[in-house]
């Protein structure tokens, strides 16, 4: 190929373009002399865009994936790919699927491989000491909250569930501990009055790629400089069920608002309304007291209807009740004659 505004020197095959549309197709970026072998574990959506960055980066070169075994779905059994491992089939990556990371089987095939730095993003799995020493560089993770804030499974949700103003990324030199390596590199954001939990995924997804890529030319040039994490300001993230998604309808307005919000869209928040579950999708906090129970619907209208809760009172603006789609509360209330005075609760 020859790139455009370039020529190639047939005699070392290195492309001198200016830009170079496809360098690795072309191969100019073996001359570049920066060429880094990595193997890549993840597994769920979040870790796609890091994984294509990484794939269209010229100066990497993904060597291999690992992630979650396939998974049966759906009343067929069928099983299904993990995000990841649909993207690496794709790009004609290999792909390794163990049940066990760190079967002593799976480490001497993994040791096989070229390799000059792990890359971890939700991977789902426990490294072993032995994996986290073998690479040239080690294992670096793309963590999803401002470490040490939010250790553990679900940190974007946690810092809407608590109230956070703003979260981020931060790369991390992986260690035997749970998240308590030296950090990196970060990326903050703020967190909007209305973030959802999907919303925030989505939004750090999408900035995970190109913090790795920083992160990955400051260790080629030798300019890291990592900062360990402050013990004493850690909080964990522990895994979400769908039981953190119950509503105690004593909690104050902006607490429920926040869980609703944060476990949008799974768990997802939910209470009970005659003898059913009510999945709550959007509210909004009043600054209003009525001296009713917690729960107690106090007023209804055309689009919304509006409960007391532990302090402020909640407009309800979109719900799924069970066995029906998700809708708008204007849609609900048009087939559910919801009273006043009737109480949510489970």
């Amino acid at each position: 190929m020859t790139p455009m505004n370039g020529r190639r020197n047939k005699a070392n095959d290195v492309c001198f373009a200016n830009l170079c549309l496809r360098p690795k197709v072309c191969g100019c970026w073996k001359g570049m002399g920066i060429h880094m072998k990595v193997i890549f574990m993840g597994t769920p959506d979040f870790a796609v865009p890091v994984l294509q960055g990484l794939i269209d980066a010229p100066e990497h070169e993904v060597t291999a994936v690992i992630t979650q075994p396939d998974k049966a779905r759906g009343r067929s059994g069928k099983l299904v790919f993990t995000p990841v491992k649909e993207l690496a089939v794709s790009q004609d990556i290999p792909v390794y699927t163990p049940q066990r990371v760190k079967d002593p089987e799976f480490i001497k095939i993994l040791r096989d491989i070229p390799c000059d730095v792990i890359v971890v993003v939700a991977f789902g799995q426990i490294l072993s000491e032995e994996i986290l020493a073998f690479p040239k560089y080690g294992c670096i993770n793309v963590h999803a909250s401002l470490l040490p804030r939010w250790r553990g499974a679900a940190p974007m949700q946690w810092a809407i569930l608590e109230g956070d103003k703003k979260t981020g990324l931060t790369t991390m030199q992986m260690d035997a501990g749970l998240d308590t390596g030296d950090m990196l590199f970060t990326e903050e954001v703020e967190i909007d009055p209305d973030e959802t939990g999907e919303s925030l995924h989505d939004r750090l997804a999408s900035l995970g790629s190109g913090l790795l890529l920083r992160t990955l030319s400051a260790v080629m040039e030798g300019k890291l400089h990592p900062i360990p994490q402050e013990e004493g300001e850690s909080t964990y993230a522990s895994m979400l069920t769908k039981e953190t998604g119950r509503l105690d309808l004593t909690w104050d307005a902006a607490k429920l608002d926040r869980y609703i919000r944060g476990l949008n869209s799974w768990p997802s928040a939910f209470t009970g309304y005659r003898g059913k579950t009510l999945k709550i999708w959007k509210a909004e906090v009043l600054d209003r007291e009525t001296g009713e129970v917690p729960g107690t619907v106090v007023e209804t209208a055309k689009d919304s209807f509006t409960i007391q809760t532990g302090r402020g009172c909640l407009k309800i603006l979109e719900v799924q009740l069970e066995g029906k789609k998700r809708m708008d509360a204007g849609s609900f209330l048009r087939g559910v004659h919801v009273e006043k005075g009737e109480r949510l609760c489970i």
